[in-house]
């Protein structure tokens, strides 16, 4: 291979970076500017330009795919197996160091990984074994603890006790977890690399060995490393090894599972002379969509600094729309990928972004409503998510005491001591005498050890003291009562950082899809109704791999992918940024990162929504659109209107984007009556003809979609 096959592909600013001698190498490498390609290419130039080993060389990066991907490419530029080379992510690769010093690291030859649910069941044992309450901390809780520790580099015996009696609890619980792992032989992923970096620091001549070996150190997504991952690359590069790394401070949006934007901020004052090399020409977007990345991009201080720019042209404006509420702006969503199919594209290349992911149910609902196929990328769909089965469950036993499959859900959960050998009594005790569970539970509570026993009456006397079928409450209402009577929020709640407020969030959706909520039966009880509807959105299938179906997802699940054609939804403060962002130092610049991400995912088309108001914990809200779309040059950004007009918007300040009327005669902010529910204001009207519906938010009910040609509703 000649040099010029290796540099030829390459943009000035790429070939600068691929051909740097001087010694260690930051790449700031912006969205779409082909950060991938400069890694492999640079690996190529040492081996066929510099004579560098690659034996010599180590390059590491996040995940799997990535490593996979970049030895691929690697061995396509150099037509040939790399032999020696260690490609890989930096568990990958702490856990081939591991396996080949296993009697320095203090480990037995044939330790075994745990992975995230075998660690959660031996720490579950170490909760038997010191006699710890379940319930006052539960051990998702110290499973959490205790990774983010290890994240830091620190074991049990470098915390102090504090005051604070819950830090005590994890403190004990991480000594005896580590004894226990030490028994068994075994090692969990955090422990990897924390392992992994104690062995180099307790054999310096282990680590000599490997400093001289790894001449060339060259890591991928350098602002998504952790304090330890930071800590372990430092002490292998040394004094002698070049270090490249590849990232971008802008992109930066982990810093609540650990990534620590700082690292990549002082990697010039760590690693001496290093020269900063920027990455700007982008080949994914075109120039409107990167134009808007970079304005609201610039408003982040202590920024390194780049601006992106294309030679693609500026392309169309960014559509803004703002819907009436968040019916309206799903369907507005819904029927622009209708649209899109229609005119002979394909439905993958439509990627729809939220900030949390209780967004997606209205989502979800506007495209089954038009036969759109659509896929969680990620994750599940609203009903299939753990903590709204979790509800439902509840819910279904108030209907149905005898209901099996949802008691065994939710008879420990959230956590009351009553563990799997108490289950499975009552399970022996229902097969023999062929009862429900709950049967089974009334008739052996009295006949079970007395921690179990107390424990099954408590959770017989929480269902049977939940709101009735036939309660006089609103539905949405008799939903936050079992919410709150269950724990299930105060449960989900605890578990760490964004996991539990998104869980969280999909309750107060929950309780937000009761009251909007339209029976379609009279002389049937809604919660009924309400369960069956939920079963079958449940069992509406996602779209199969090969389909070609629109892709939903949230924001911090959308990195590392482009899409043609993209909707940001729920554009608004509060919500995005997320209104717990404004309150935390750092938050809100970490919130404008995921901004500029969303934006840069982008190809051809860009659309930002948001609802002027939205139903959130089972009430209305009214947030403004967002800061990061005021920072947008409005220049920028066209408005778009129902009629099909389109116009400059002058001030984002009051946007409104609907239509005055429709074909049902009646018109938004319109005052009507309705024989049941009183008076009202029209919210907007979806569909047309005999299966138009309309949305009232009456006086007294609150807000309620109704069939048009049965509502009968009177102008005032």
């Amino acid at each position: 291979m000649d040099v010029t096959s290796i540099i030829d592909p390459l943009n000035s600013d790429q070939r600068e970076a691929v051909t740097s001698t001087d010694g260690h190498l930051l790449v700031l490498a912006g969205a779409g500017s082909g950060k991938t390609r400069v890694l492999v290419h640079r690996i190529a130039w040492l081996v066929q330009v510099e004579g560098v080993s690659p034996h010599q060389i180590l390059a590491v990066t996040f995940t799997n795919k990535a490593a996979r991907e970049m030895r691929e490419r690697i061995y396509q530029l150099l037509g040939q197996a790399p032999r020696g080379m260690w490609v890989g992510t930096f568990h990958g690769l702490a856990h081939r160091l591991l396996k080949m010093h296993w009697q320095d690291a203090g480990l037995s030859e044939t330790f075994q990984v745990l992975d995230a649910d075998d660690q959660l069941r031996l720490i579950k044992r170490v909760y038997l074994n010191q006699g710890i309450d379940a319930d006052r901390s539960p051990p998702r809780q110290a499973q959490w603890f205790i990774n983010a520790q290890k994240d830091e580099g620190l074991r049990a015996h470098h915390i102090q006790p504090s005051d604070d009696p819950f830090t005590n609890v994890m403190l004990n619980v991480y000594a005896a977890y580590e004894e226990a792992c030490e028994r068994a032989g075994a090692v969990d992923f955090a422990e990897l690399l924390l392992r992994a970096h104690e062995l180099w620091l307790n054999n310096p001549v282990l680590l000599a060995h490997y400093q001289q070996r790894f001449r060339h150190i060259l890591v991928d997504e350098f602002q998504d490393t952790n304090a330890i991952q930071y800590a372990w690359l430092r002490l292998l590069a040394g004094d002698a090894s070049v270090v490249t790394a590849v990232g971008d401070d802008d992109q930066s949006i982990y810093g609540w599972r650990g990534a620590r934007i700082e690292n990549i901020q002082q990697f010039s004052r760590d690693f001496k002379a290093a020269r900063t090399v920027k990455l700007e020409q982008n080949y994914r977007s075109t120039g409107t969509i990167l134009n808007a990345a970079n304005a609201v991009i610039a408003r982040n201080a202590e920024r390194l600094g780049k601006n992106l720019w294309t030679e693609a042209g500026d392309g169309e404006a960014v559509s803004l729309y703002a819907g009436f509420n968040e019916q309206d702006e799903a369907r507005f969503i819904a029927e622009r990928i209708q649209d899109w199919a229609k005119d002979g594209n394909l439905r993958r290349e439509v990627g729809v972004l939220y900030r949390s992911n209780a967004q997606s149910r209205v989502l979800e609902e506007a495209l089954l409503r038009l036969q759109i196929p659509y896929r969680i990328y990620g994750g599940h769909r609203f009903y299939e998510r753990a903590e709204i089965k979790n509800a439902i469950a509840y819910l279904r036993l108030i209907l149905n005491r005898h209901d099996d499959t949802a008691m065994e859900r939710v008879i420990n959960t959230p956590t009351r001591g009553i563990g799997d050998k108490t289950v499975q009594q009552l399970r022996e005790f229902a097969r023999s005498e062929n009862v429900s569970l709950w049967r089974a539970a009334v008739s052996l509570q009295a006949e079970l050890p007395g921690r179990a026993a107390n424990a099954i009456r408590g959770f017989i006397e929480l269902i049977d003291n939940l709101p009735g079928d036939n309660s006089e409450l609103p539905l949405h209402e008799l939903t936050e009562q079992v919410l709150k009577v269950s724990g299930l929020i105060e449960f989900h709640g605890r578990e760490k950082g964004e996991r539990g407020q998104t869980r969280v969030e999909n309750l107060g959706e929950l309780v937000a899809a009761c009251k909007a909520f339209e029976p379609e039966e009279e002389d049937q009880p809604i919660l009924r109704q309400f369960i069956d509807a939920a079963a079958l959105d449940a069992g509406e299938r996602q779209a199969e791999a090969d389909e070609d179906a629109v892709q939903l997802m949230t924001l911090h699940s959308a990195k590392g992918l482009e899409f043609p054609l993209v909707f940001m939804a729920g554009v608004e403060e509060n919500l995005f940024p997320h209104k717990m962002s404004v309150e935390e130092p750092g938050r809100l610049e970490e919130e404008r990162r995921l901004c500029y991400v969303g934006i840069t995912r982008a190809m051809k088309k860009l659309y930002i929504t948001f609802a002027e108001a939205r139903q959130q914990y089972g009430s209305e809200s009214f947030n403004p659109v967002s800061r990061f779309v005021k920072d947008i040059p409005s220049g920028l950004v066209e408005e778009v209107r129902l009629s099909g007009n389109i116009s400059r918007p002058t001030s984002y300040a009051g946007v409104s984007c609907h239509e005055d009327a429709d074909d049902s005669g009646l018109r938004l902010g319109q005052r009507v009556s309705h024989g049941v529910f009183g008076e009202g204001v029209v919210l907007g009207v979806e569909g047309n003809g005999a299966h138009a519906r309309v949305q009232v938010n009456f006086d007294q009910a609150g807000a309620k979609w109704l069939v048009l040609q049965y509502a009968k509703l009177a102008a005032i």
